[in-house]
């Protein structure tokens, strides 16, 4: 279990975050190693780059292995900087601290433009790359919070019936269905706004525009189109259902 005094923070979940260590020298290998595992942390630690690089390739593992990799410039064989291009050339999203003896601006502008996240020269306090990590994760948490709303705001679901908005793409068990530019507005709407009662006029309002010339009833022609693509039986709708004398509910 994780310190609460001097470990991870609250927003942190130490047991379940992985921590990979590359580092050739055994004796900074162990002690780091320690330290992260002390803190309630798991980690794997390799003495080269490309052993490593083997672990995280997405032909290995689709799914990164690990959230954080702490990485040695100096390494035998293929050097730490290669290690960070190759990773960022697969698209990994991993966070990446450097750790290295070599101090000059080049060498951190440069680790930095390879993709590294952080830059930590050596020697270094356990408790300044404890805090760190710590920056690396939280700023990952938040990345991967901000990508998942993204996705949620983009993605509107109800049972089958699934709504992109930003590919204006709908599909109904897996399928696709095909809609016209005013149906999926229509459908669209009703999914951001479930449960609510919506009169014709407020959808012409909402949908068509406030000088909307016509009929009412192209609520109700439009409506029945887009039942007839997405319920299974338009007659006896599960989606977009009649409220006599208001107008129309999704859900």
């Amino acid at each position: 279990m994780a310190k609460q005094g001097n470990g991870v923070a609250p927003d942190i979940n130490a047991e379940t975050t992985r921590i990979f260590l590359v580092e050739d020298d055994e004796t900074i290998r162990e002690t780091i190693s320690e330290m992260l595992e002390a803190e309630g942390f798991k980690v794997k630690s390799f003495g080269n780059g490309a052993t490593a690089l083997r672990h995280l390739s997405p032909r290995i593992s689709p799914q990164n292995p690990a959230d954080l990799l702490i990485l040695d410039l100096m390494l035998p064989g293929m050097m730490g900087l290669e290690v960070c291009k190759e990773l960022r050339k697969d698209g990994k999203r991993i966070p990446i601290l450097i750790i290295s003896a070599k101090d000059t601006e080049t060498d951190r502008i440069l680790g930095l433009e390879l993709g590294a996240d952080d830059y930590l020269v050596k020697p270094f306090s356990m408790l300044e790359l404890l805090a760190r990590c710590r920056a690396l994760l939280r700023r990952s948490m938040a990345y991967g919070q901000m990508q998942a709303n993204s996705m949620e705001a983009n993605q509107l679901a109800h049972g089958r019936l699934v709504l992109y908005s930003d590919e204006c793409r709908v599909t109904l068990a897996g399928e696709d269905v095909k809609l016209s530019p005013k149906e999926f507005r229509l459908l669209q709407y009703f999914m951001r706004n479930p449960k609510r009662v919506h009169s014709r006029e407020k959808l012409l309002q909402d949908i068509w525009g406030f000088h909307f010339v016509g009929d009412s009833k192209t609520v109700d022609v439009h409506i029945r189109w887009l039942r007839e693509k997405i319920e299974e039986d338009p007659s006896k709708p599960d989606y977009i259902k009649t409220v006599r004398g208001f107008g129309y509910r999704f859900g």
